[in-house]
């Protein structure tokens, strides 16, 4: 059987790595770091490094066939935000943005909108990380195993 909760993490380029481990240790849940090659990771009783070698979204993919109710995953990728959402997973970005059935399809339009814009000249990447980003995504991150806790209680 597995865990009733797990927190994924699509680690590459994830700024928030070592925020994500103190809040799932605190709850006990494990914590899957989901990357294209390996790296360094804080360390935490529960935390593993899954590898997923070859084509460009094959962490996405990865994270997408497994995230489930109960389950956290944090992501910058809206797409794979948006697949997790659909299998009921709770989601959030790095900066501390909750994805939800209600934002999730701004958020792809969005993001369509943008790319078009780069390919113009237009515009440019997302604003740099923030020490208020990492204090909301602790908040928010905290709130959403909370909610992920009443909604699907562990067999402990």
């Amino acid at each position: 059987m597995t865990e009733p909760h797990c927190l994924y993490v699509d680690a590459d380029a994830c700024p928030v790595k070592a925020e994500a481990v103190k809040v799932a240790e605190r709850h006990g849940w494990p914590v899957v770091f989901v990357a294209n090659m390996g790296m360094q990771l804080p360390r935490g009783r529960r935390v593993r490094l899954e590898v997923v070698p070859g084509a460009f979204d094959a962490a996405d993919d990865w994270i997408a066939e497994r995230a489930k109710a109960g389950d956290v995953v944090v992501t910058a990728d809206i797409p794979l935000a948006s697949r997790c959402l659909k299998a009921g997973a709770r989601v959030l970005g790095p900066s501390g943005k909750r994805f939800t059935g209600d934002n999730i399809g701004n958020a792809l339009a969005m993001r369509e909108l943008s790319a078009d814009l780069r390919a113009y000249g237009v515009g440019g990447g997302p604003p740099p990380f923030s020490p208020r980003d990492r204090s909301r995504f602790l908040q928010e991150l905290e709130n959403l195993v909370q909610e992920a806790k009443r909604a699907v209680p562990s067999a402990r």
